[in-house]
């Protein structure tokens, strides 16, 4: 069995600094890596609140008596926490990139390099798949798009073959956007080190998923229930998230909320990177509440 691999798990631990008996939030569990870890760090009586949006994922972890598992949106985190009555809560972790399940076993269309449907969603009971914004979006809604999650330079030539693609057939698989990508771009844009489809993979999976709007509900509740010298560490995979959080942390410095501990944000090094190609795209930020 291929073992997960947390990233820049030395790092959060040396920000969150988990001590015996604190108790913290895990807002995206995954795969419970940097949960197991701070776990490891809170003996005998620290606890950890760990929150899972996708079903499939949170059963691969089992709640002990130390962790409690809640399988819902990171949204709602105020209200999670009051649920669960968890309380002196010393550090809060948001990792918001999506495992390596996602990408290799999930079957749910997240991957470019596999011939899979359409769907990318985290939660079943959102009704919105890329399939759906793909063969229903406007041409121009599916640019904004492109161009706003992803910063695509080709989001406009892109846009224009989709609608072209799905007057002849609905665009039902991965492999078949990454042909209408291909023939959308330039050569030489496909020969770069980056795959072509990249940034319209990440653009769908953000929209589908409301990622960002989600960032900015979240941010504002781990202040409430942090206690007074609880740490925040926020991992980010694009520079759309690392504006927000690093623009957050800006704000609440300016009304004496937080103290910031990473000016700028701490990157992996490049033995992690060797061991974990997928980390490179990591940034690190955090802030301790005063």
């Amino acid at each position: 069995m291929k073992y997960h691999i947390p990233v820049l798990q030395k790092e959060v631990l040396e920000y969150l600094n988990p001590k015996p008996n604190e108790n913290f939030i895990d807002c995206t569990i995954g795969e419970a890596g940097h949960t197991f870890a701070i776990l490891e760090k809170n003996k005998p009586n620290g606890k950890v609140l760990g929150i899972e949006i996708d079903p499939e994922v949170y059963k691969k972890s089992r709640a002990t008596d130390r962790l409690i598992l809640v399988n819902d949106s990171y949204v709602d985190l105020k209200k999670i926490v009051g649920q669960y009555n968890f309380k002196n809560v010393s550090g809060i972790l948001i990792d918001l990139g999506f495992s390596s399940w996602h990408i290799e076993k999930s079957k749910k269309g997240f991957s470019f390099q596999k011939d899979e449907a359409l769907d990318m969603r985290f939660s079943p009971d959102s009704n919105l798949t890329a399939k759906e914004i793909l063969n229903r979006y406007s041409e121009k809604e599916i640019e904004k798009i492109l161009k706003k999650y992803s910063q695509e330079k080709f989001g406009k030539r892109i846009a224009k073959k989709i609608i072209e693609a799905r007057r002849m057939k609905p665009i039902n698989t991965t492999f078949e956007l990454v042909e209408i990508i291909k023939s959308s771009v330039p050569l030489w844009y496909q020969r770069q080190k980056r795959n072509p489809a990249t940034k319209t993979f990440q653009a769908l999976r953000i929209a589908v998923n409301d990622e960002l709007n989600n960032l900015r509900k979240i941010l504002p509740q781990t202040l409430k229930i942090l206690k007074p010298g609880g740490k925040i560490v926020i991992i980010g995979f694009h520079s759309l998230e690392d504006r927000i959080v690093k623009n957050f942390f800006k704000e609440t410095k300016k009304e004496k909320l937080v103290k910031i501990l990473t000016e700028n944000p701490i990157k992996p090094g490049r033995e992690e990177i060797k061991i974990n190609p997928r980390s490179r795209s990591a940034k690190l930020r955090a802030a301790i509440k005063i």
